[in-house]
């Protein structure tokens, strides 16, 4: 064998058009150049050794070997030529050697071609016992093939199985359902195109009714003839095209229902059926595609008013199909599919229906919608944005799609965790194109923040109005879960928008407010959507967390959950482990300050006591002015809000010019980081002096406690105008700023975040019976 080795990328095999069959095609690793375009032959002796190399003949003298670097690839490469070849994956050859004498005995029985027996009934047993003889041998079954090819025997036998029927011959049906089951393991496409013909199809599928090992034959034509129906939801007036679906249909049926369940090894046989279904589908999709009027009839029947309910779900249905059907479609196929739905309206037709009444409709709807979103996202989020300038929010795709979520009936929420799906890759920024002229990523959020953040925080805002979860029943827990899910992935990827929203809105505590829920997953949830905050180490999180307390309600589960060793205990002194081990300075104090009566006694872990020395060491060393100034800015204006000029706010924020501050980043650019303090806080300072009102000072709360960790505490907290508490659980933070029903909290009037009864400032969402929202919504 020649020694000319080269590094090269092996791509797993696919069906090469020009080779008429599956390759392996081998590239540079440098350029993509292609190096080879080997078809893989049913009869070459493929070898695998020392588990990463694979060996082969294609002509005399001219041997190939593919060296992979891991096991793992060259099994994978091995596997692909084995379904093939219709062998086990777990020989290390894929042809027997045969012998000179075999081989001559053989080519004794069969020279100068195998010679079939006379297509008889009296002959039908011999005839399915050398069909059942010749699978084994891949030289028998090669001559079998060619045989059976040459001299027209199929529809011969076809002939026969009429007279069987006719006479009743039972004997000669189990014989003819052998014989036919036995071509199909052959793995011809040749075969099969004689098999699949309209003249022949119906009757294969009548002798693979007849099997032997069945007391009573089975009666598939009867179902495909008679019960199976073939709806036409647009007339097709190509006879080609309707003649290929009806055959596509008939060959999974057979495929699906006919043929019994394979073993592995007639698994890999039957690759060449896979193969005919595959490019059947994919022809399919082609002339439909090109057929211009099917399509615009479509989409208008779609959109059209007068179109009732019946008529669009099979249209609908057809379209799910049909969207189904691409994705057998090669990368570049698949571009023109997806393009030319773009074209036609898919999307504006997608919106109609999704604000339409009707579960089955929406539900297929949402399935289209996915195929879309998984193949281009971008595409949606262009046709959103470019939509939020003609509509109202309430009937933006997104918005729509987030209200199904939300109001999912299924006890399950199946397709609200669909839904969830879709939504985080929308506003994931790593799917998100950047071009010389705009920043995808830096418009999209803007808008989402804008025009729908509202909507998807919509259940928890209306949940958490109080203490404790309003509704705190399995489903309402599991939403909210999701809900929490999405808005912790945005902590993560989002970090300027995200940060001001919550800040704004004062999300954390409303997230708090769920630790209370008797569901502790749920908790759980609320928890690590804190945890990746603290995560961030951002000093503006920091000092808003700091100004609200927002420790209480974490510290206040710890204690209730006493001396159980479980989930929430555990990841409770993670997230304080974490500002040990990081140092971050800020919360230590804050934790020490407040906090340290009611955790000094819990000694099982180290973590506490390890942070009190800490904060030791902070006090002696120089004050931060950076802090400072950033607490100061938040403490004064943070709760001084009026309503009336939210929406101004909101527009001056998110009109921001945003060049210069990428997601990633905290509120100012890289570039200005190495201004000095008040540099740094002057947009900051801007926008927080637009909030100020004439409202009181929130009070300064000090949380002091006498309980021991480990023991089951009676929790409680009392307000009063100095600077002490104590704990108790009649009351819990009732009054604290920035808590449920305190002045300037996102659970009173005139906050945002607030359910006010009676508000001119109300985002209008429209929905049917949502449990959550219902109407209008202030936010």
């Amino acid at each position: 064998m020649t020694d000319t080795r080269r590094r090269v990328k092996v791509y797993t095999p696919g069906y090469v058009e020009r080779l008429k069959g599956v390759s392996l095609l081998v590239r540079a690793e440098n350029d993509g150049s292609l190096l080879l375009e080997s078809k893989i032959n049913p009869n070459t002796a493929y070898q695998k050794q020392q588990d990463t190399l694979i060996v082969w003949s294609e002509a005399e003298n001219y041997d190939l070997a593919l060296s992979f670097q891991e096991k793992v690839g060259c099994d994978e490469v091995w596997e692909k030529i084995c379904q093939v070849q219709g062998k086990d994956p777990s020989v290390d050859i894929t042809q027997d050697l045969v012998d000179e004498s075999e081989e001559e005995r053989f080519d004794d029985m069969s020279s100068p071609g195998l010679e079939l027996p006379s297509c008889e009934l009296s002959r039908l047993e011999e005839i399915a016992e050398l069909v059942a003889s010749s699978l084994p041998s891949p030289l028998r079954h090669e001559k079998l093939a060619l045989a059976l090819e040459n001299e027209g025997y199929i529809k011969k036998l076809l002939e026969l199985f009429h007279v069987c029927e006719d006479l009743e011959n039972i004997e000669g049906l189990h014989h003819l359902y052998e014989i036919i089951k036995g071509i199909f393991l052959l793995n011809r496409t040749a075969l099969f195109e004689v098999m699949f013909s309209e003249e022949c199809i119906t009757d294969v599928i009548g002798c693979l009714e007849y099997d032997p090992a069945l007391s009573q034959p089975r009666k598939h034509r009867e179902f495909l003839t008679k019960t199976a129906k073939f709806k036409e939801v647009i007339p097709i007036s190509d006879p080609e095209l309707k003649q290929k679906i009806h055959q596509t249909y008939r060959v999974q049926y057979i495929q699906d229902m006919v043929l019994p369940t394979p073993s592995v090894f007639e698994e890999n046989m039957l690759s060449t059926l896979h193969s005919f279904i595959f490019f059947s589908k994919v022809e399919i999709v082609g002339m439909l595609q090109e057929d211009e009027k099917f399509l615009t009839d479509l989409f208008a029947q779609l959109t059209d008013e007068a179109t009732d309910e019946e008529k669009r779900q099979e249209l609908v249905n057809f379209l799910k199909e049909f969207c189904a059907f691409s994705q057998t479609l090669q990368p570049q196929n698949r571009d023109a599919f997806f393009k030319t739905l773009s074209n036609m309206g898919i999307l504006p037709a997608l919106e109609v229906i999704l604000g339409m009444d009707g579960t089955q409709v929406r539900s297929a709807a949402t399935d289209i919608f996915s195929y879309l979103v998984e193949y281009n996202p971008s595409m949606v989020r262009e046709f959103v944005m470019q939509k939020a300038q003609q509509n109202d929010d309430d009937i933006l795709l997104i918005n729509l799609i987030i209200e199904h979520m939300i109001c999912d009936t299924d006890p399950e929420l199946g397709g609200a965790v669909q839904l969830m799906g879709l939504l985080q890759t929308l506003v994931d920024p790593e799917n998100m194109l950047a071009t010389a002229n705009k920043t995808e990523k830096t418009e999209f959020l803007g808008f989402f923040y804008k025009h729908c953040m509202h909507v998807l925080t919509a259940p928890l805002l209306a949940n958490t109005t109080e203490d404790k979860p309003s509704k705190d029943d399995f489903q309402t827990a599991q939403l909210l879960a999701l809900v929490l899910e999405l808005l912790t992935f945005c902590v993560e990827h989002h970090t300027y928008h995200i940060k001001n929203y919550i800040i704004n809105k004062d999300i954390l505590w409303r997230v708090l407010v769920l630790m209370a829920s008797k569901h502790a997953f749920l908790a759980l949830c609320a928890l690590r959507f804190k945890r990746k905050i603290i995560g961030l180490k951002d000093e503006f999180y920091n000092c808003y967390i700091m100004i609200s307390f927002l420790f209480e309600p974490v510290v206040k589960a710890f204690l209730i959950n006493g001396s159980r060793y479980n989930l929430m205990n555990s990841a409770i002194i993670e997230m304080f482990e974490f500002i040990r081990v990081e140092d971050i300075k800020s919360l230590t104090a804050h934790v020490i300050e407040n906090y340290w009566k009611a955790l000094e006694d819990v000694d099982y872990v180290q973590t506490f006591k390890g942070l009190k020395p800490r904060f030791e060491q902070q006090r002696e060393r120089q004050d931060n002015p950076k802090l400072d100034s950033m607490c100061s800015i938040l403490r004064n204006h943070r709760y001084r809000r009026d309503a009336r000029t939210l929406e101004d706010e909101e527009e001056m924020w998110f009109n921001t010019d945003e060049d210069d501050m990428e997601d990633g980043e905290a509120v100012v650019s890289p570039s200005d980081k190495t201004k000095n303090d008040d540099d740094i806080m002057d947009p900051v300072s801007k926008f927080m002096e637009r909030k100020k009102l004439k409202e009181s000072e929130e009070k300064e709360v000090l949380l002091k406690t006498n309980l021991s960790g480990r023991q089951s505490p009676s929790f409680k907290l009392s307000l009063s105008s100095g600077t002490k508490t104590t704990l108790s659980s009649q009351s819990p933070a009732t009054n604290l700023p920035g808590s449920p029903g305190s002045p300037g909290s996102p659970g009173s009037p005139g906050s945002p975040g607030s359910i006010p009864k009676n508000t001119s400032q109300t985002a209008a969402i429209t929905t049917k019976g949502c449990p959550f929202i219902d109407g209008q919504v202030g936010y």
